[in-house]
This record gives structure tokens, C-alpha cells and sequence, in this order.
């Protein structure tokens, strides 16, 4: 025995009451008035992942994305990642059709496609999801060489996905590459958080809540 005195500390347990909790204050901090009603779950879900009401502040989106997003899963469109944090924090249980959740960056053909087009992983990777990229949805969570490659492939002839969540993260290109979704001449459905925050934690929110709403609504 160290002779220690014990340490406790008095703090919520219960997961479900943890939800509860914080799902009431983002509500209570959230400034959701500029923000159509069923986007609302994305927009609480996002904020809930960063900790910072005011998030919400440069989220933008195409009219019915989320209706979109929501038709494509139920009909069982592949989810398509560019990282495997973006899939691992999606949860499966939420998805209508067991949809595929599919993230090519660790594919043995990757490494050298990336070598061949001299870019990124993220971006290569891009390149394999053709065959399956009709009425797919996309969330990119990481890589603005990815959103940028994904949108020159479209523009030379892969199919359009369903719609597309761009939530890249960081210094060189995110914002810029979140820019060039919202402008995209392809009238693809996209839901983007401007600027340089983003990353796969929200970018799972963010496809978590279109698939399933927040914790407390959606169905069990």
C-alpha cells in the first residue's frame, strides 16, 4: 500500500445520461436558426464532436443534401472515406442497409498508383472507387488532395456520387478544396465546413447524424 488517501472524483457515469447532457447544451448554445431543420442533427453532431458551438458558423451545404444522403443509404450506397479514422468513427448500426463502408488507402495498389500520379495516398485511392462510385457517398475527413483529385476524376468522367461531405482538416489546400466542392459545376450535393477546421472525427459526425440522427431521436 503507497499509503495514498484515495482520490474520487465526482463526475457522470452513465453513458446515456452523458448523451443526454450534452446533446441539451449544445442545443442550448447552438445558433441553429440559420440552418434548415433537417440538417439540424448534422450541425448539433458536428458541434458535440469539436466542443465549439460556434463551428456551425461556416458549415454550408446544397439544398436536400440531406435528403440525398439519406435516399442513397437506404437504397445501400457504399460509403467511401479517404482515411480509416473517417470509417471507423462511422457507426455501422446507423447505417439503413448495412452499407459497405469502403476506405482504399491501405491498398497494396495505392502505394504505387500514388507514385505514378505523384500525389498523395489519399488522392490515389480516389482512383479505385470508379466501379462503384455511382450514387455512392462520400465523406472526406483528412486529405485535401482527395476532394481535389475526386473533383478533377468527376470532371473527366467518373461517375457522380450521391453527394459529398467535405470536412478536410488543415493548412495547405483544406480550405481551398472545400471551396471548390461548394463551387462544383457538377451540381453534386455536398455538405462542407468552409475554412481550415474539418477532420475525421467531424466528418464521421457529420455522416453519422444524416444517416441516424442524434443519439436520444434516432430509432433503436
Amino acid at each position: 500500500m503507497s499509503g495514498r488517501a484515495p482520490v474520487r472524483y465526482d463526475y457522470e457515469k452513465d453513458p446515456a445520461a452523458i448523451y443526454r447532457q450534452s446533446f441539451a447544451i449544445v442545443r442550448a448554445e447552438a445558433d441553429l436558426e440559420r440552418i434548415p431543420a433537417e440538417l439540424h442533427p448534422a450541425a448539433i453532431r458536428l458541434i458535440h464532436a469539436c466542443g465549439m458551438p460556434g463551428v456551425i458558423a461556416d458549415l454550408a451545404w446544397s439544398d436536400g443534401v440531406a435528403a440525398k444522403v439519406a435516399a442513397a443509404l437506404r437504397g445501400g450506397a457504399p460509403v467511401f472515406t479517404d482515411v480509416r479514422m473517417v470509417a471507423e468513427g462511422i457507426i455501422a448500426s446507423r447505417l439503413p442497409a448495412q452499407n459497405p463502408v469502403r476506405c482504399l488507402l491501405n491498398d497494396p495498389r495505392t502505394p504505387d498508383l500514388a507514385a505514378r500520379l505523384g500525389t498523395t495516398r489519399s488522392a490515389a485511392a480516389v482512383d479505385l472507387w470508379r466501379e462503384e462510385l455511382a450514387g455512392a457517398v462520400v465523406v472526406i475527413g483528412n486529405a485535401p488532395t482527395a476532394l481535389f483529385h475526386l473533383l478533377e476524376r468527376i470532371g473527366e468522367g467518373f461517375p457522380q456520387p450521391a453527394a459529398i461531405l467535405g470536412f478536410p482538416v488543415g493548412f495547405v489546400g483544406a480550405a481551398e478544396s472545400k471551396e471548390a466542392l461548394i463551387a462544383n459545376p457538377f451540381a453534386i450535393p455536398y455538405l462542407a465546413l468552409r475554412g481550415r477546421h474539418g477532420g475525421s472525427a467531424m466528418a464521421a459526425a457529420a455522416l453519422n447524424a444524416l444517416a441516424g440522427g442524434v443519439p436520444e431521436e434516432a430509432p433503436r
